[in-house]
């Protein structure tokens, strides 16, 4: 036998909207004509309905059948769980349409605040009932962070060809070098400071410098450019950098040369067995188109 504690969670909506019809109107013909049934199905649903909540609900008078204070009770509940029902359908509709839901993106430092920050700024003012939760870290991190599910798309740098993930170049993004304040750009002795030994910038870097014949002595690294843009401002060493992060005010760098030494590619990458929610694909046909 079933629970009768477990039964009220077969309650269908069209049951409840029986039950309020047959408390709101004088007569089952009525409340039948209300909610689009003929008289015997609407007694058929409430009996349903009374047998599935495991309380009586009606009092026979006569021929007719007369609710309860317990109907009434229940009528109560009803109003408040199709309300919520309505609510819930509401809020369905808004997510396929992209008004609703919650997003999960992943960005280096230069992407989120010189390239795509205005981008997350209109789409959160316009949807802002779409939760957009940002992480920013290097692109190793957030590529092992997209593998692992805990964000739904990232923009990193360079990466490497992978079957299980969709591409989509965004930036090119010229390096150049830069000189501590005062020093002579002609100077061949140069102590570098730069990003970490696993970050795909500095590969990127080095190979250039190399290709230059710039023996690339690292001396201080941070994943940051603008802590890296101070280093170098502070007589720390010498550094490459994007424009975007070396050339930004307060405290400006003057490039030491006007030819870049690499160019890399930021780039949108996805899973593929993974489709994107109607709000991430709005989000990220704004970034793409930014």
């Amino acid at each position: 036998m079933v629970d009768a504690r477990f039964s009220a969670a077969n309650v269908t909506a069209s049951q409840l909207e029986y039950l309020l019809a047959v408390l709101e109107h004088d007569s089952w013909k009525q409340a039948a004509a209300e909610v689009g049934v003929s008289p015997s199905a609407l007694s058929q649903g409430l009996a349903e309905l009374e047998r599935r909540l495991g309380v009586p609900l009606f009092d026979r008078q006569g021929r007719r059948r007369v609710p309860t204070p317990t109907a009434h009770a229940a009528g109560q509940h009803g109003t408040r769980i199709l309300a919520e029902m309505r609510e819930l359908g509401r809020w369905a509709a808004d997510v396929r349409g992209g008004a609703a839901g919650h997003i999960s993106i992943g960005m280096i430092d230069t992407a989120a605040i010189h390239h795509f920050g205005d981008a997350l700024v209109e789409f959160r003012h316009d949807r802002p009932e779409v939760t957009v939760r940002l992480l920013v870290h290097p692109s190793g991190h957030l590529l092992d962070l997209l593998a692992a599910g805990e964000v739904d798309a990232v923009v990193v740098v360079d990466p490497d060809d992978d079957p299980r993930r969709s591409l989509t170049p965004l930036i090119e993004e010229p390096l150049y070098i830069y000189a501590p304040p005062g020093v002579a750009t002609a100077e061949r002795e140069r102590t570098w400071v730069g990003f970490p030994r696993a970050s795909r910038t500095r590969a990127l870097i080095a190979r250039g410098l190399r290709d230059l014949g710039v023996t690339y002595d690292v001396v201080a690294e941070s994943s940051q450019p603008a802590v890296l843009r101070e280093m170098v401002r502070l007589g720390m060493g010498w550094c490459v950098l994007p424009q975007t992060d070396a050339e930004t005010e307060p405290h400006a760098l003057t490039r030491a040369d006007d030819a870049p030494v690499a160019v890399r590619t930021l780039a949108l990458v996805q899973r593929l067995d993974r489709s994107p929610s109607a709000a991430l694909s709005l989000l990220l046909d704004q970034i793409t188109r930014g």
